[in-house]
């Protein structure tokens, strides 16, 4: 055998189309690609699908059960999500889980934590059109991987990223939409009601209640079937 036959052995073009995935956002990720959730986070941290991948410090995929039966889907990780490379775990992420708690669910038993986006954009910008096309073939993998009853999409955002309904939050929120056979519902981010503190009846925290609770319902709806 020939040197040059041997090292054509390693040539990179000789890998499988799945080591290539991370590498551009032309070759498509199909359903079914990955296993296991470890494996789409070890391609998650190797992505460089769009230009994100360039300044992060840890790809962000989530936290939580993996059989879930609720999963929420933020936008894309700030700095100290980037940091640890776990989502929501910021002053947004312990008014989530306070949230959650105040409904007896937890990330432990009920919930899985996603994001649109798995590497922070600069200055916590919103992710442009172009990078959450890049990123969702990973979230779509995460939703079959846990396969959730129920979404919970916090924000403007992640409704666009999964549904590709434009509508502002205030006017969707609280309300169930099906999008490929599962129950959806647009909420408020939680750094949103961070921004308005107030409890007046109304108030956007006042209506994250009444929604939380809608939520609750419905899991236990669902659980009884």
């Amino acid at each position: 055998m020939s040197s040059e036959t041997q090292l054509s052995l390693f040539d990179d073009s000789t890998f499988n189309q799945q080591e290539l995935i991370p590498t551009d956002a032309k070759i498509s990720i199909p359903p079914g690609t990955y296993s296991s959730m470890t494996e789409l986070a070890q391609h998650c941290n190797q992505c460089h699908r769009c230009a994100l991948g360039d300044t992060r410090t840890h790809a962000v995929v989530g936290r939580g059960n993996l059989k879930a039966s609720i999963m929420i889907v933020g936008e894309a990780p700030g700095q100290n999500e980037d940091e640890t490379g776990l989502p929501f775990v910021g002053k947004s992420g312990q008014l989530l889980e306070k949230i959650l708690a105040s409904v007896n669910l937890s990330t432990e038993n009920d919930v899985y934590i996603a994001n649109i986006n798995k590497c922070r954009p600069p200055e916590n910008r919103v992710p442009t059109t172009e990078e959450m096309a890049a990123c969702k073939p990973y979230l779509l993998e995460q939703i079959r991987l846990v396969d959730p009853k129920i979404i919970l999409l916090t924000g403007a955002t992640a409704v666009k990223g999964i549904t590709n309904d434009k509508r502002g939050i205030t006017k969707i929120r609280g309300q169930w939409l099906e999008w490929e056979g599962r129950l959806c519902m647009p909420i408020f981010h939680p750094s949103y009601l961070l921004r308005n503190p107030s409890r007046e009846v109304g108030a956007p925290k006042w209506l994250m209640w009444q929604d939380i609770q809608a939520v609750r319902a419905k899991f236990d709806e669902i659980q009884k079937r």
